[in-house]
């Protein structure tokens, strides 16, 4: 078996154009098309997604995650996240956002999935500061790999450059390039 770090890749891109089993959605409490990651996913994965949400799913929590299908996107599932709103880091937003990331993995796990596309969760409109989410996500994702001893390509989706530097730093540290 591989290594957990050689099970985890960064990419720079669209994480509605990965070719992975499962997208992860940073998604709102009430599970409705959002900006950002959210409303890019429901508009590449098509209307259909949102009905399935609506019919199986009245919302959900923080750190929780509920799983659908792709439709319209080159994955096969979608799983909705709801990561926290930060407001000082005092009110459990680190044990919240690790949640989200591990109920996501639980999911994909449940549904043989083997290949896996996370965003940069909480850190848009919900404010959750970028190299603490980042390190959080790193450490959520080693963790329960190596505990799990779960056969999975992880890969870390960065839209914007800044998330992405932060990423490679972190992931790659004696590697500038």
């Amino acid at each position: 078996m591989n290594t957990v770090s050689s099970r985890i890749h960064l990419v720079k891109g669209d994480i509605t154009r990965m070719r992975v089993d499962a997208v992860v959605n940073a998604a709102n409490a009430q599970l409705n098309p959002g900006g950002g990651v959210d409303g890019a996913i429901h508009r590449a994965a098509g209307p259909e997604l949102f009905w399935e949400l609506k019919r199986k799913h009245t919302g959900c929590a923080p750190g929780k995650a509920v799983i659908t299908n792709g439709y319209r996107l080159p994955a096969k599932y979608v799983i909705h996240t709801v990561g926290p709103v930060w407001k000082d880091g005092r009110h459990g937003e680190d044990e919240v956002l690790a949640s989200a990331y591990r109920s996501s993995l639980e999911l994909a796990l449940q549904h043989d999935v083997k290949s896996i596309a996370f965003p940069n969760i909480g850190t848009g409109v919900y404010k959750f500061p970028k190299t603490r989410a980042a390190q959080i996500a790193i450490e959520t994702v080693k963790n329960f790999l190596k505990e799990t001893q779960a056969d999975m390509e992880v890969y870390f989706v960065c839209f914007d450059e800044d998330n992405y530097q932060i990423y490679h730093q972190l992931l790659h540290p004696f590697n500038p390039n």
